[in-house]
């Protein structure tokens, strides 16, 4: 067993900096494994589709391979993190937040709800600082704190209040007071 000192979130409370043990060794490749995980679901539809256009491919129905694996192409793609405002850091977002007053969102890869958030803000999606809580530890941690344990995620905190799952439509009512 070894240690490994876990970063607290300024600003939020309940997060403080602490102490974790782990078996093994520790180093930076351990963010790869989190990163990666954001592309798992889009990677398996990409390729299961791919199987299932194969066999319909070799089965004489080309046209029907191609459809089927065009429509699982885009499924993966609303599943990938490239539909959303490029994300950054938990501290960078809080920091931005704190200078600028739009709200922070946090938010993962394959989230139903995360994407009701994202398309029916638009454009106006944009306008917010974005945290991928499977890319960022300290995000990940900020969510938790705010939801009793739990990576319940979108989580938009607005001055320092998060909010769980909030309406689209409060989320871009928040951003107009800005302006």
């Amino acid at each position: 067993m070894n240690l490994c000192r876990v970063p607290g979130v300024p600003g939020v409370p309940g997060v403080p900096e602490r102490v974790v043990w782990f078996e093994g060794h520790f180093d930076a490749s351990v963010a790869c494994v989190v990163m990666t995980r954001t592309w798992i679901p889009p990677t398996l539809i990409v390729l299961c589709g791919s199987v299932a256009a194969a066999g319909m491919l070799f089965s004489g129905r080309p046209v029907s391979a191609a459809a089927l694996l065009l429509g699982l192409v885009l499924l993966a793609g609303v599943n990938s993190p490239l539909i959303f405002p490029k994300s950054i850091g938990a501290l960078e977002a809080q920091r931005r937040s704190a200078a600028d007053g739009r709200p922070v969102v946090y938010w993962r890869s394959g989230c139903t709800y995360c994407l009701r958030l994202r398309f029916r803000l638009g454009r106006s999606a944009r306008q917010l600082h974005w945290v991928d809580i499977w890319r960022d530890p300290a995000g990940a941690a900020a969510v938790r704190a705010a939801n009793e344990g739990n990576e319940t995620v979108p989580t938009v905190v607005v001055a320092g209040e998060p909010h769980v799952n909030p309406d689209p439509q409060w989320v871009r009512e928040q951003l107009s007071r800005l302006a």
